[in-house]
């Protein structure tokens, strides 16, 4: 557990995680100030760090800018707010007002108010049990009985770095099936806002970032880390002064949403967790994953089960008989888990009719899902559906019944995308509906799975009947937050994958209510090699769908070998997407083989600590490694994407053995000293040609005498 220690003498909080520090004070005037984020420092240490003497500042420069705790706008503040509040008599400044703070089981609470209006502002802290990873969220509450406050900007926390000679970020961009496209560049001077306006996380960026001093590698050098925990719309600013000061501040919201709070009213912002590690890249990813394992997915020691969906085999041509025996060719095959896509429900033959219709289509399924559930069950599988419970189609008997219930402005046009419209979850009556209607979908039929979609985003945002509409942006994501949590209550033995049109909602925040998350609708193994390489830099395997799909690949055209394809997927969640009704027999044979081998694998791959060993390129060679909790099992995956000039093979060199062990190659039978696969590696054997790839097993044996 942190030990959380209060210096009243230097009004000082001084947080000690398992192995890293933070430290917080109050200036003169309440204003609350970072003070460090690092290395480990004790109590007394901490006096050296703290300010001794007043800076000197003139009417334009003042030395502590940048350095509170929680940016706040007013008074002679100029660093960009991470709290920005207009209260009813159009007051815009913030003054701080200590008033105290509670420290209980790990986790600290800092109380302030403002000096005349009635606002009150916690700010949270909290480590988990053995990380070094600090949550951080702000509370604001309305204490009066005046009118509302306007909340125009209230970020969950401000990170100050140390002040470096240059510094550099880590993030990924991307788009519709190319999600996750790792960049690291300078830090430009001024601000630099990264974020979604989509209402969903977005394939276009991800809320977190990474910063270094330009220095760092996978293996060596210190990151400073911090991720939003939040699946609806966001920002994360960083910004860089002259002076070289640099802060990252971060939280739900976008310009010109600008929610209220009512007397009484609380709001609580989501988490921005912080992190600080040495060890490159590398070390800070495994952290994360160990967080994100531990701490924040529901049921963090199960294994997820290999599945088979059936989109790319049917698309909407969805029938019973299809289905049964796409069900008896994947049972056969060891799959564990047969998920039935879209088109089931409803007037569903295409996307243009029939979301927000779920009840099953009685043409497509005579007697309903029971026959098809049991004959899955019956073949000693899971059964799994697919919903899209946030969206209606017009053409539905849902949106002619309650046209009021989708956002939308007055007199504006209803934007359609994929010819739906995106139902409103922060009205109370649509959140019941929708539970309802999961609720009574999943204790009806036996539901095991839930492949919850969401394909598009926000568009005309608003809800006409309410007297606070901008609050819908954070009510609508807390919804189905609180709609995932309430049907896992109910069913518990539930489990739920998170998808939006691919990768558009993966965080923190739905982590925590899910068990899987769809990475991407590209399936191309080359690309994904890019795609896994940027998702698995903050979140663990264990929860990052991968499939083996159809060659050639309907997003690319791109033909791989059926080799290539498993071995990309069994570095996640392995699962089968293609039309395995005409997959021949020698394929079929070698996928129940590669799914019998990912299973033996699967505990070291969910479970294990990524050491990422060559970074994929556009052309060349690239490898990773999963190396067990205990470290007597580790899964090496090489890659060649394209054979240029006849280049000899290179010896992969590993990571996280034990240099005074012995390893064994489970294939060959050969054993190796750990002290020689770390400091020379091993030839990986990769067959000839584009798209080669091999998978090296290896087992920790007893050191000779």
């Amino acid at each position: 557990m942190a030990e959380i220690v209060h210096d009243e003498s230097i009004r000082s909080w001084l947080i000690r995680t398992a192995t890293t520090s933070y430290a917080l004070r109050l200036t003169e005037d309440d204003t609350p100030s970072h003070v460090h984020w690092g290395p480990a420092l004790t109590a007394g240490q901490l006096a050296d760090v703290l300010p001794r003497t007043k800076a000197r500042w003139d009417a334009f420069n003042d030395p502590n800018e940048g350095l509170d705790e929680l940016a706040a706008d007013g008074g002679t503040r100029y660093w960009t707010p991470a709290l920005q509040v207009r209260f009813a008599d159009g007051t815009r400044a913030f003054e701080w007002r200590y008033v105290s703070h509670d420290i209980d089981d790990g986790r600290l609470l800092v109380h302030f108010r403002d000096r005349h209006y009635p606002l009150r502002v916690t700010l949270g802290y909290r480590v988990p049990a053995g990380t070094d990873v600090i949550e951080r969220w702000t509370e604001l509450g309305h204490d009066g009985t005046d009118g509302p406050i306007e909340i125009i900007r209230a970020d969950s926390a401000t990170w100050v770095v140390p002040d470096r000679p240059d510094y550099r970020i880590s993030h990924v961009t991307g788009r519709w099936a190319a999600e996750s496209q790792l960049l690291r560049e300078p830090v430009p001077h001024g601000e630099t806002t990264f974020g979604s306006r989509r209402g969903i996380t977005s394939h276009h960026a991800n809320p977190w970032v990474m910063l270094d001093d330009g220095e760092t590698t996978e293996r060596h050098g210190e990151v400073y880390s911090a991720v939003l925990a939040w699946s609806g719309s966001w920002r994360i600013t960083t910004t860089r002064s002259s002076t070289g000061r640099l802060t990252v501040t971060g939280g739900f919201g976008q310009d010109g949403v600008v929610p209220r709070l009512a007397p009484g009213d609380t709001l609580t912002t989501p988490v921005f967790a912080g992190l600080y590690t040495e060890g490159g890249f590398g070390a800070a990813s495994r952290a994360w994953h160990a967080y994100t394992l531990d701490h924040v997915l529901p049921h963090p020691g199960e294994l997820r089960p290999v599945l088979y969906n059936s989109w790319e085999a049917t698309g909407f041509d969805v029938t019973e008989a299809g289905q049964r025996a796409l069900a008896e060719k994947a049972a056969a095959l060891g799959v564990e888990l047969f998920v039935m896509d879209d088109g089931w429900f409803g007037a569903r033959t295409g996307d243009h009719a029939g979301l927000g219709d779920w009840h099953v289509n009685r043409e497509k399924f005579p007697d309903g899902l029971e026959p098809l559930v049991g004959e899955v069950h019956r073949l000693g599988m899971k059964f799994g559906l697919w919903v899209e419970p946030e969206m209606v189609n017009p053409d539905s008997d849902l949106h002619r019944a309650h046209p009021d219930w989708v956002l939308h402005h007055p007199h504006r046009t209803r934007s359609e995308l994929r010819r739906q419209l995106v139902l409103n979850f922060a009205r109370p009556d649509v959140a019941d509906w929708a539970f309802g209607t999961l609720d009574s979908l999943v204790g009806e039929h036996g539901i095991d799975f839930l492949k919850w979609d969401m394909n598009r985003p926000f568009s005309e945002a608003g809800w006409p009947a309410d007297n606070d509409p901008d609050r819908l942006w954070v009510e609508h994501t807390r919804s189905v937050h609180a709609i995932m949590d309430r049907l896992r209550t109910r069913h518990p033995g539930l489990r739920i994958e998170a998808c939006s049109g691919g990768g558009g909602r993966i965080d923190l925040g739905i982590m925590a209510r899910t068990d899987q998350v769809w990475t991407s609708d590209n399936t191309d193994a080359l690309d994904r090699l890019v795609i896994q390489h940027g998702y698995g830099q903050v979140y663990p395997a264990r929860a990052m769908a991968a499939w083996v799909t159809d060659d050639p690949n309907f997003v690319t055209r791109r033909s791989t070998p059926l080799r290539f394809r498993f071995h990309v997927a069994m570095a996640g969640v392995l699962g089968i997407g293609g039309d395995i009704v005409k997959w021949s027999e020698e394929d079929l044979a070698y996928a129940r083989e590669q799914i019998a081998l990912y299973k033996e694998i699967r505990p070291i791959v969910q479970r294990g600590r990524l050491h990422r060993l060559v970074p994929p390129t556009t052309d060349g060679v690239c490898a990773l490694q999963y190396v067990a909790a205990d470290g007597g099992r580790a899964v090496v995956f090489v890659f060649r994407q394209a054979a240029h000039f006849h280049t000899h093979e290179r010896p992969v060199r590993l990571e996280g053995l034990d240099p005074a062990a012995r390893y064994r190659d489970e294939d060959t039978g050969k054993v190796w000293h750990g002290a020689a696969l770390l400091a020379h590696g091993l030839f990986p054997g990769l067959p000839d040609g584009d798209f080669a790839s091999a998978m090296i097993r290896l087992t920790r044996v007893r050191a000779p005498r």
